[in-house]
This record gives C-alpha cells, structure tokens and sequence, in this order.
C-alpha cells in the first residue's frame, strides 16, 4: 500500500502566525512507518520526498509516484535508503542489497522500481537528479567522521557522512546521521541556515517515553516541535533546525538544493537567537 502526501513550501512570515496545530501540519511529519506500507511526503522545498517504507512480512514495491509526474519514481530522481530497523534487502536495478540496521544504500536515477522486504524499516529520501551516478551500499565503516562538540556544551557527538562528496557521488542528495556522546543531547548547536538547500531530519531510537525539542524559525523568530521516536521534520532553508532530547537518540539529516558543500552554511551567534 502507497500513501502520498503533498507539503507546500511555506515563507517565514506566514510561519511567524502558525500555533502549535499549523506548526506541525507543515513541518512536522508522524506516521511514517506502518507495518506492510509505504508512506511519503513529498515536499515543495527543492521536490524533496521523505518517507518510509516497512515490508513486515511482504515485499512492497515503490513503483510509480503520480506527484513526480513519471512512469516510475526514479525516473528523474536519485534515492538514499537508510535502515533503522533489522535486516532487510532493497531491491533495483537489478540488483539486491542486504542492510543491517545503518546502513545506507543510493539508488541512481533510472534504477528503476524499489522493491522492500525482510525486516527492515527503510526511511526513504530522494530528490532530483540529472545524472546516474552508481549505485552503492554504503556500511557505517565506511562513512566519513567528523567529531564536533563537547561534554561541557552537552553536544559531544560524531557525524556520519554517507551520501557526501567526500565518501561518493550524487547529484544533490546529501544524507548522514549523528550519533551522540553518553549524557549530550543538544545537535547542531550552534545552530545555522542555509537558504540554498533544504534539510530534513528524522529521530529515532528514543525511548518510548522520550522526546526531542525540535527548534526552528528565523534565528530571531524561533519556535519548536516535539519529536517522539521515528518521527521527521521538514526544515525550509531560511530556518535554523537543531534540538534537544530528553533521553539519547540518533538522527539521520538529508539535504537537497543548489549543491552538495556541506560547509556552505551561514552560522547563528548566540547572541542572535531568540
């Protein structure tokens, strides 16, 4: 079973009106990992699709999109498929991949359909493209690191970088996940924009009972979500996107837009945030 939402892009001066309701309509995505489907948003910020899909049990085959207006999904579009769940194996192409929980696979444009199965939960980006790069399983062995933070600004942590210009190639799909020191819980701290590229993040393995405040808005204009487990949030590029758990947890970042320099960001003092 497929379910497609659409997500229109939204200025920040309407957000600065949004409640809590209006906030979590438009950015916050919940739901999406039901047993036996396959559940998407697709977005108007740079077209890009977050979602996931979870065989429990039967094969589910990601096929023909209507909001992409082509025969099948990557048709025009490269995908990143990240497991957070058991083992399980993707299917395209031709070709069939095993991912353990971790594990990242890019599927190229023109692989066509994207068959799900075994016990994975696949969380599933993908965006435009204009070349067909290869496709590649990509383990947790062989993804960049990069240390930032610290214990005394509880935001020690490591960045995983998967789909990045210094691990592959892709055309504007970059995709990692951050993990955390015991007793950090603050990501991306000191916050940033960066008005040519949309971000998206998705947290998961939080405890059923723990939450992220998810922070967001212009740096002087700022509101935030809470995020419960599997959980994903659709960050417009004229907002900040960083939070704060109650508990540990991991969050994948995906971003689509002008490029791929992950360095391309405008930093927020904290002098400026309010």
């Amino acid at each position: 079973m497929l379910t497609v939402e659409t997500r229109h892009a939204i200025d920040p001066r309407t957000a600065k009106g949004f409640d809590t309701d209006a906030l979590r309509a438009n950015f916050h995505m919940g739901d999406l990992f039901r047993d036996g489907e396959i559940r998407l948003c697709y977005t108007h910020y740079d077209r890009m699709i977050v979602g996931g899909a979870v065989p429990h049990g039967s094969a589910l085959v990601l096929d023909e999109v209507r909001q992409c207006g082509t025969a099948s999904i990557l048709d025009r579009r490269e995908m990143a498929v990240v497991n957070i769940g058991d083992s399980g194996t993707v299917a395209a192409g031709g070709e069939s991949y095993g991912l353990e929980k971790g594990d990242v696979l890019y599927l190229p444009m023109g692989a066509g359909p994207v068959t799900f199965d075994g016990a994975g939960r696949f969380y599933i980006l993908s965006a435009p493209a204009h070349h067909a790069y290869p496709a590649r399983l990509i383990r947790i062995g062989d993804a960049k690191k990069v240390k930032l933070g610290s214990a005394e600004t509880s935001n020690e942590r490591t960045i995983n970088q998967f789909v990045h210009p210094d691990v592959m190639q892709s055309c504007q799909l970059v995709v990692g996940y951050t993990q955390f020191a015991p007793g950090s819980v603050w990501n991306t701290m000191p916050a940033h924009v960066h008005d040519r590229r949309m971000e998206a993040y998705l947290y998961f393995d939080l405890a059923p009972d723990a939450r992220v405040f998810h922070m967001m808005g212009e740096p002087d204009e700022t509101r935030h979500i809470v995020v419960k487990n599997e959980e994903a949030i659709v960050s417009p590029p004229w907002s900040i996107h960083c939070g704060a758990g109650t508990g540990s947890y991991t969050f994948i970042w995906a971003m689509a837009g002008d490029n791929v320099d992950y360095r391309d960001v405008e930093m927020v003092g904290m002098e400026q945030l309010r």
